[in-house]
């Protein structure tokens, strides 16, 4: 749990200040007054509030709440799934009609992976990563891009020349890279400048 202690004028002071600090709203937190603010007297300094915020909402809870809010606006017929794996949290959208929270080569999902991370920003769980996949269309991603990279990598080796594939996001280079990087006859490497940017497949030398 994520906590931190503030000084303050008053204790409300110093609450905001806590939840300034955390990044959440006051009904995420439990607060904790440690000291009570006085005022000076005969001379002695004057003594502020000190109080210790925690956050009480975890993750996985904020993330699922906030997809399932999105599909609830949309009308969309799906159910919200968390799991955690290999230190990662997944959140993964499953049902009918959920294509249009992929969007056009997932465009419309990198756009809402975004928006949870902001949404579970200063919660519970720290630095945990989150990522968010819509009907299975991470995992066929992946298995595509894994084709892709080893079918160019036939072709380098055919040829003898270097293969430049189409421009990627980071995520599906970095696909590409971990796909061929123990290839005994190819190496890869990216070029260009985002959105620009794309893997090539060279011969290894």
């Amino acid at each position: 749990m994520k906590s931190v202690e503030v000084k303050g004028r008053t204790v409300e002071e110093a609450i905001d200040e806590a939840l300034k600090v955390l990044g959440v709203p006051r009904e995420w937190v439990e607060v904790e007054v440690l000291e009570v603010p006085s005022k000076g007297i005969l001379g002695l300094a004057r003594k502020d509030a000190r109080v210790r915020v925690t956050v009480r909402r975890s993750k996985a809870d904020l993330a699922r709440e906030f997809m399932e809010g999105i599909v609830r606006r949309m009308g969309i017929d799906a159910a919200v799934e968390v799991r955690r794996a290999g230190g990662a949290l997944y959140i993964d959208v499953v049902g009918r009609d959920v294509g249009f929270l992929i969007g056009r080569r997932g465009q419309t999902l990198e756009a809402l992976e975004y928006l949870l991370k902001i949404a579970t920003a200063g919660s519970e769980g720290g630095e945990e990563q989150i990522v968010l996949d819509v009907g299975g269309y991470r995992r066929r991603r992946e298995k595509q891009l894994e084709d892709l990279a080893q079918r160019a990598a036939k072709q380098v080796i055919r040829t003898g020349r270097a293969v430049m594939l189409e421009p990627m996001d980071a995520r599906s280079r970095r696909t590409i890279h971990l796909a061929l990087q123990r290839h005994p006859c190819v190496s890869t490497h990216s070029e260009g400048e985002e959105p620009n940017r794309r893997v090539i497949i060279s011969p290894r030398t």
